[in-house]
């Protein structure tokens, strides 16, 4: 087999038939996926979730993760934040004509992996590739589908005043480590994306706190993003504390050299929860037994109704709008 990505991989031919022959289907063989239909069939019942996802991330190998692992991972965490657990995944590449092989594997290697920690099927797919200079190196799209059991489906607990706002760890590091990589800067290990699979403690805690009120995972446009999309869904006035919210060091000095808050810097592996004040407690308690939430804490509240604004109580006391995130910051996030 060549070394690198042709055109003829993505023509429908005996190239593409190779290539998927022995390089997907080695990664990814399972009985809905073997028939090589033009459509996986599958038998659900229940309540069903369904998201879809591309991914366009430069660098595409970055530490504790890649394109493959992202592309799995940001794809069940869609699903589960919503109550669902997940179980089939699609999986569509566009690749530049030049790709090497060396680096599909790696990729399909990733992906396996991610998809065996989080008990998911890749049960369908697509390859095309474009001319040379066409694209750049490789593109993913995915759709996840779950199901969502009856207590698990947080959608119509009413958000009251006074209920607590959580968040699962510490918050900006995707988007700031991302920066810094491209710019070429030496890291030590600490520095990395926090990239994680998050649907074996969300859905554990769904199965737990019956006082989950909201879950959404701090993506493109961080924490503060998700705080306004709160605060506008439910009319809410939101008020969140400086010194509550878990920065890592390494984070910190990276915004103040960037000039890139990092509430509004990317996560992977971060999840923003609204959950009543009587189990608030107890849920950071069952969230720090994972080493994925080992900083997860309460950093605000829900004030009223009567205005949708999010607002931050600074280290010394002030009070400012957080605005919603205009342009954005970092493109190629994920």
């Amino acid at each position: 087999m060549q070394d690198l990505i042709l055109l003829s991989h993505g023509s429908g031919g005996e190239s593409m038939r190779k290539l998927i022959e022995l390089e997907f289907l080695k990664h990814f063989s399972n009985p809905i996926l073997d028939e090589l239909l033009d459509s996986g069939i599958f038998e659900l019942s229940g309540k069903l979730a369904m998201t879809t996802d591309s991914y366009v991330i430069s660098p595409i190998f970055f530490k504790n993760g890649d394109i493959g692992k992202l592309s799995v991972f940001g794809t069940i965490n869609d699903l589960c934040v919503v109550g669902a657990k997940p179980l089939f995944l699609s999986l569509s590449f566009i690749f530049e004509e030049g790709f090497p092989i060396k680096e599909l594997k790696k990729i399909l290697n990733s992906i396996s992996t991610s998809a065996v920690e989080a008990n998911v099927k890749i049960i369908t797919g697509d390859t095309k590739v474009v001319e040379k200079n066409k694209g750049d190196k490789i593109f993913i799209n995915t759709t996840g589908i779950g199901v969502i059991e009856e207590q698990r489906d947080w959608r119509n607990r009413k958000i009251q005043k006074d209920d607590f706002v959580i968040v699962s760890g510490s918050i900006g590091e995707h988007g700031l480590y991302i920066m810094l990589e491209r710019l070429g800067v030496e890291t030590d290990q600490e520095v990395q994306s926090d990239l994680a699979n998050l649907s074996h403690m969300i859905l554990g805690m769904l199965d737990n706190f019956d006082g989950v009120k909201f879950i959404r995972d701090a993506t493109r446009g961080g924490v503060a993003t998700v705080l306004n999309e709160i605060s506008h869904k439910y009319h809410a006035e939101i008020e969140v504390y400086e010194e509550d919210i878990p920065v890592k060091e390494w984070v910190r000095n990276a915004s103040e050299v960037l000039g890139i808050d990092p509430l509004y810097a990317a996560n992977e592996g971060k999840a923003v929860i609204v959950a009543n004040p009587e189990q608030a407690p107890k849920i950071i308690e069952y969230l720090q037994k994972f080493d994925i939430a080992k900083d997860a804490k309460i950093i605000g509240k829900i004030k009223g109704f009567e205005k949708p604004k999010t607002y931050l109580v600074t280290r010394i006391g002030t009070r400012r709008i957080l605005e919603r995130l205009k342009g954005d910051i970092l493109p190629r996030i994920c």
